[in-house]
């Protein structure tokens, strides 16, 4: 059965091989339960062979002697490549992870913007001269790349999520090694035959595939790693930050969150409603920001919960291939197990299940779960704490601004939040004191280039995407210059 798979090889240093143990792991169909492809299960030895090359290219390749010019055009014809691929690329995503086609589909078509952004910026990177006091000499900083970075990626937006480590990185004139999720390794490889296809030279950009331990340890531990990016669980995070104590690497954290949802008496229900619907069952609630809380205004709690209910029951579930589809599983079945264990929770803390909470019929062995709706819960419970990765909403009421404010930040996440209001006043009070890393208001999952993620709290720490991610992907050096012609004075005295 295994030779009828689709069978990928691991890029490093410009070279498609094979593990160096030579064993591979099969990845799955979450629609179907079936496996689709097989991959390489990497080794200490792969990653030491990948770092190599990544410093070898960072030090003394074709990609060391480009301008920063040169660079922004390779990404910009990555980008080119991408929007030509677009739907190979989506398709690629949904047999791997189980996101809609139609969402990746607009995912990849929109991922060009983030090539073309950092291509924009990859020659804008520049220091400062400073007004010294000293008048005989002349300083100024420059901006320089780090070196080698390790990027580690999760498996619900496997593409979008190394993109926003990949483009910044290499704009700023690094070179990088990526692991991504043993769960979805399919669709990055697939985009490094565009890598190669754009003409980055051999060792720029590399991948490893495989699991936590070895690969992932190996990585971050790794003494030629200069930077790591992470995206992915709290737990995994402990790891990679004790890795980063043997390399003394710099370290970027994105780790999820429980955002909360604000809708208060003077929002417009219908809008808060399907933004509720955005923030939670949008990809089957795997997303690092899904609004997994939300708080509804007291006065208008039983509107804003009929307009809820009624569109999460008329969720069409199924086929994520199908463009019909509204929900399609999710990525594992150990997230599948972990989804039922909370919802079990939350009936046991007497929670009150208002819809779903069940794995529907007639999906044959596919990972699915209904849209799930809780509501007479506390803030306290398990179900309004924890993260759970997966299509389940807390409902809780309110009835003050101060009181909101304060149960939206009972929590030890602080990624992302909603508010949803028509008064401008409320929405900019509120959204001060939100501690969190994002802030949507009157909409829910906008994304953009331009502007930074990232968190704080438990939601961990550093930014990507925007201007912001050049300086994490780069070092400020300061050059001093003595324009005197004067001998040298006293030498046992500082200047």
């Amino acid at each position: 059965m295994e030779n009828q798979l689709k069978r990928y090889q691991m890029y490093i240093g410009g070279q498609w091989v094979d593990s160096a143990s030579g064993e591979t792991f099969t990845s799955f169909n979450p629609a179907t339960g079936e496996p689709w492809c097989t991959v390489p299960k990497g080794t200490a030895e792969d990653v030491d062979r990948a770092v190599r090359a990544a410093g070898k290219a960072f030090e003394d390749s074709a990609w060391a002697k480009m301008t920063y010019t040169q660079r922004g055009k390779l990404l910009r014809r990555l980008g080119d490549l991408i929007a030509e691929r677009a739907e190979e690329l989506a398709v690629y995503e949904t047999l791997d992870n189980g996101k809609l086609l139609r969402e990746m589909r607009g995912q990849l078509k929109y991922l060009p913007e983030y090539y073309h952004y950092f291509a924009g910026l990859a020659d804008k990177i520049h220091g400062e001269t400073l007004p010294i006091d000293k008048p005989d000499l002349f300083v100024f900083s420059t901006r320089e790349p780090l070196g080698v970075v390790a990027a580690i990626t999760p498996w619900n937006s496997p593409l979008y999520l190394t993109t926003l480590k990949l483009a910044p990185a290499l704009a700023a004139g690094n070179t990088i090694v990526i692991k991504p999720s043993e769960v979805t390794s399919a669709s990055l490889l697939e985009l490094m035959r565009l890598v190669e296809e754009a003409g980055f030279p051999p060792g720029v950009v590399n991948v490893v595939t495989g699991f936590g331990d070895p690969v992932g340890s190996a990585l971050t531990s790794h003494p030629w790693v200069n930077r790591i990016a992470f995206t992915g669980g709290p737990e995994s995070a402990r790891h990679v930050v004790r890795g980063s104590a043997e390399n003394f690497a710099r370290v970027s954290l994105e780790l999820g969150g429980k955002s909360p949802n604000i809708v208060f008496e003077d929002a417009d229900p219908y809008n808060a409603a399907m933004g509720i619907v955005a923030g939670i069952f949008g990809a089957a609630g795997q997303s690092c920001v899904a609004g997994s809380r939300a708080f509804i205004h007291a006065d208008v709690y039983d509107k804003v919960m009929e307009l809820l209910v009624g569109r999460a029951s008329g969720i069409k579930i199924g086929d994520p291939l199908a463009s019909e589809t509204e929900m399609g599983p999710l990525a594992i079945p150990g997230q599948l197990q972990r989804v039922e264990e909370y919802v079990q929770a939350g009936l046991d803390e007497g929670a009150r299940l208002v819809f779903g909470g069940r794995r529907p019929e007639g999906l044959g062995k596919g990972w699915y779960y209904t849209p799930t709706i809780f509501e007479d819960a506390s803030n306290q419970m398990k179900i309004a704490q924890e993260e759970i990765f997966g299509p389940v909403l807390t409902v809780i009421p309110f009835r003050s601004e101060e009181e909101v404010v304060k149960l939206a930040n009972e929590s030890k996440y602080g990624l992302a939040a909603g508010i949803w209001t028509s008064h401008v006043g409320k929405a900019h009070r509120v959204a001060k004191a939100i501690r969190a890393g994002i802030v949507w208001i009157n909409t829910y999952r906008s994304i953009s280039p331009i502007a930074p993620i990232g968190g704080v709290k438990f939601s961990g720490y550093g930014r990507e995407g925007g201007w912001e991610a050049i300086y994490e992907y780069t070092q400020s050096k300061v050059v001093w210059v003595n324009t005197s012609t004067e001998p040298m004075p006293d030498p046992f005295i500082m200047r």
